[in-house]
């Protein structure tokens, strides 16, 4: 029985049944004295309540393995946070704990290891690339004709283009691992001091284009289950995002606010806008929609990705919405249910 799980179940349901007939017999048997029928329905109540107390204590003790093994799971897929499960089950849930410790562990590794050797590989291919652009640098230092100069050129420009890639790459990769790393718990988010974060990593952005940022803050403090940081980030990108397909000396604003009992934060501009249609695209990895900005700003394609994966990953949705070509685009960020405050509730 000690390596049947199935059999302990079966086990604790036969005795649970037959405490109360047990019972029953041995008090109408061996009692010394005339047995009233009440008497005998009061016993059989009592014994059928112990017998059901005794029965789920133990079942409540038989399925503590699963329920641990559970939370252990559900913990490493929510924040990858590696648990020690028990080992010193002998059954098959004790089989089944192994198995995902043994799993948890494996991709734990592997996910360790995959990185490494992405890192490693773009390190490397930084290095290839970065050796035909020297070369091409020397010829052009060499004052060569025009036309090897203009090969040199388009050499080193194509290395450019891969450094950027690799960069992105790189960077997507780590902001990936700080997102699966985050906690999912609730935490009280400032944000009175997220807005004066948030203006000074675009301040330079908007003073280069002459673009207004404008906010509306009507909250002050939320508990949301987003760390502020990631938060920040998200912001910061969406912005950004606004002020690149934006027109010199136009307005980017930015609005926090109730509603009912959603958080609401919605970044808009009035920039070059987008058709309905690229929405879905829009939110892709490495997307085919990068294009240049109103100013050649040069697009990574991940970064409303990686807006849209911190916001899922934190109980959000972040949506966009556009009238069409020229006529800007709006981005909303909402978090349904949370705890609110507001100024005026102190």
């Amino acid at each position: 029985m000690k390596k049947s799980y199935a059999f302990k179940f079966l086990f604790v349901a036969f005795i649970g049944i037959h405490i109360p007939l047990i019972g029953i017999l041995f008090f109408v048997l061996y009692s010394n004295h005339s047995i009233s029928a009440n008497s005998i329905l009061i016993f059989s109540l009592v014994m059928t309540l112990f017998a059901t107390a005794v029965t789920l204590l133990i079942i409540n003790q038989l399925i503590r393995p699963i329920v641990v093994a559970s939370k252990a799971l559900n913990e490493y897929r929510m924040n990858r946070k590696v648990s020690i499960l028990p080992s010193q089950y002998e059954d098959e849930a004790g089989l089944l704990m192994r198995n995902i410790q043994e799993s948890i562990e494996e991709s734990e590794s592997f996910i360790n290891e995959k990185q490494d050797l992405i890192y490693m590989i773009s390190h490397d291919l930084r290095n290839f690339a970065g050796n035909p652009q020297g070369l091409a640098k020397l010829i052009i230092e060499e004052n060569p004709s025009d036309s090897v100069k203009n090969m040199a050129e388009l050499i080193c420009e194509s290395t450019d283009l891969q450094f950027r890639y690799i960069e992105n790459f790189i960077k997507l990769l780590k902001q990936q691992d700080e997102i699966a790393k985050s906690s999912s718990v609730d935490k009280l988010i400032q944000i009175a001091l997220i807005l004066p974060a948030v203006k000074e990593q675009v301040s330079q952005l908007l003073a280069h284009k002459n673009i207004k940022l404008v906010s509306d803050i009507t909250v002050d403090e939320a508990v949301l289950k987003i760390d502020a940081e990631l938060l920040i980030q998200v912001l910061v990108n969406l912005i950004s995002n606004a002020i690149k397909f934006s027109y010199a000396g136009s307005e980017i604003s930015l609005c926090i606010f109730k509603e009912e009992e959603r958080i609401v934060f919605i970044v808009s501009d009035n920039g070059i806008g987008f058709d309905q249609t690229q929405i879905e695209e829009m939110f892709k990895k490495f997307t085919k929609m990068g294009k240049l900005g109103t100013a050649n700003e040069t697009s990574t394609g991940i970064g409303l990705y990686l807006c849209k994966k911190i916001i899922d990953k934190n109980g959000g949705k972040l949506s966009a919405i556009s009238l069409g070509r020229n006529r800007g685009a709006t981005f909303t960020i909402v978090f349904e249910k949370e705890t609110i405050f507001n100024a005026a509730s102190f």
